[in-house]
């Protein structure tokens, strides 16, 4: 593998491989780029910014585009960032992002910054291993749907287990980690026979998820067990500071997911059984999906049905 820089010559091919990166994901529901758009904006990142391309053999596989400067004179925004589906998890994405960070250095360059979406939980899972940290969240909203009359959506509930039976340690790692993640945010720690439960108030379902992964790091095994908007299920495994697996009731009930991200919020029960002990059947039964909320149980009950399949305190 060899990762050289683009040049003027190659922005036929960053335009085909953006096309292919823009395949994969959720079409947004507005016109990023106007008409030639992308094009001067790759053109401007050759020259000014960081542009790599990823190939072997004469074959490109992936690239990185970045600008500096995005948030402030000490930042490089990553704006693209992809690697062929067939050359995942060969090291080239990490690669990509290191040579763009070298050659940062340089410029004064303090930190990179790049957007993920928030569905898309094995990027950030990469992107978290990598070391970075949730900064902010990109919001957006249809004019129209922000001026509808509607019904604000039930609260959301739910907490972290860790698969440990000493709760003076669980409770000593959460008032170590907890402050780092997020300031006003209380914790309680509760005991139980397998797995100690830790909840924070007011809920946060990000900030349990950042812990989770922290907490996997010395006790093994952590599930965050949510409740979302009194209507899907989720839980999301880690596993010695990796997320191993995540599970979403109504996989796209939070917005259109390309066929492949759908799929991976499916359970994987071979996996859970492994990580719990509860039988690959039973986990299949108490965590179905559907189309829609209304396809399943009702959702307090689902929540308690796969609480209670893992062994877990609902």
């Amino acid at each position: 593998m060899d990762v050289r820089r683009a040049t003027a010559d190659d922005l036929d091919l960053l335009m085909s491989l953006g096309e292919r990166l823009d395949s994969e994901l959720p079409r947004p529901p507005y016109l990023e780029d106007p008409p030639g758009g992308r094009r001067s904006r790759i053109e401007d990142v050759v020259a000014d910014g960081v542009a790599l391309i990823a190939e072997e053999d004469g074959r490109a596989f992936g690239y990185l585009l970045a600008r500096y400067g995005g948030h402030d004179q000490t930042t490089l925004y990553v704006a693209d960032l992809w690697v062929d589906a067939a050359s995942r998890r060969r090291g080239v994405g990490r690669e990509l992002l290191r040579r763009a960070g070298s050659e940062a250095l340089g410029r004064g360059v303090t930190h990179i910054v790049l957007e993920v979406e928030s569905r898309n939980s094995q990027t950030i899972a990469f992107l978290e291993h990598l070391g970075f940290e949730e900064a902010a969240k990109t919001m957006q909203a249809g004019v129209e749907r922000l001026l509808e009359e509607r019904e604000p959506p039930a609260e959301s509930r739910g907490a972290l287990h860790v698969q440990s039976d000493d709760a003076p340690a669980v409770e000593r790692r959460v008032t170590e980690f907890l402050p780092r993640l997020v300031r006003g945010v209380s914790a309680q720690v509760e005991p139980g026979r397998a797995w100690t439960v830790v909840r924070i108030a007011p809920f946060d379902r990000d900030v349990l998820r950042r812990l989770g992964a922290e907490l996997s790091h010395r006790f093994g095994v952590t599930v965050l067990l949510t409740l979302e908007e009194g209507a899907v299920v989720r839980f999301v495994f880690h596993d010695r500071g990796r997320m191993v697996d995540e599970y979403l009731s109504v996989p796209e009930y939070f917005g259109p997911l390309p066929p492949g991200d759908a799929a991976a919020l499916r359970a994987n029960a071979t996996l859970v059984s492994r990580l719990t002990g509860a039988s690959p059947a039973s986990v299949r039964a108490a965590a179905p999906n559907g189309d829609r909320p209304s396809d399943l149980p009702p959702p307090d009950e689902l929540y308690v049905q796969i609480a209670e399949a893992l062994g877990l305190q609902p």
